[in-house]
């Protein structure tokens, strides 16, 4: 699974640390910056480049941090089919993919430790849609997932008119 990861300054030293693990469970990963904590590049550049790759179906997934992981978030979701989750905790990372099926997920440098991060990380990059969930909720979350599409579809074109 090809992931693109990125940082400001502010998330460097997390992206990092989740960067030197992911090859090692099997991920194809991307660093599309910042790769210099001393030439950094602001969470509004990062973002929409990973947001660009995944409209373009040049990666699966994507990890951004910044500091808190809101910033990174309200740009990426700014792009028609990304689905960015700014997440503070495990559980809210595997749940960002199991009910929203999340394609982005934003994690804070300032709020998140390297070991809880990479948790995070794993789970959601390993969790699927609906993974887990009773039998009654996947058929909603499934129906929901439609509806939340035909949303940002109708909000493309209308911004587009």
């Amino acid at each position: 699974m090809k992931i693109i990861i990125g940082s400001d300054k502010s998330g460097f030293t997390l992206k990092e640390f989740i960067k030197s693990t992911l090859p090692e469970l099997g991920f194809d990963v991307e660093d599309i910056g910042t790769t210099d904590v001393d030439l950094p590049r602001p969470f509004m550049t990062v973002a929409p480049i990973a947001a660009q790759m995944i409209q373009e179906n040049k990666a699966h997934r994507a990890i951004l941090i910044c500091g808190t992981g809101m910033g990174m978030s309200q740009v990426a979701n700014k792009f028609h089919g990304v689905f960015a989750a700014c997440c503070e905790s495990l559980y809210s990372a595997r749940m960002c993919r199991a009910i929203n099926n999340s394609n982005v997920l934003c994690l804070g440098g300032w709020v998140t430790g390297n070991e809880m991060g990479l948790e995070m990380a794993k789970a959601f990059l390993t969790t699927e849609h609906t993974e887990g969930l009773e039998e009654w909720r996947q058929e909603f979350l499934k129906k929901a997932l439609v509806t939340v599409r035909e949303i940002d579809d109708a909000q493309r074109k209308q911004v587009q008119i």
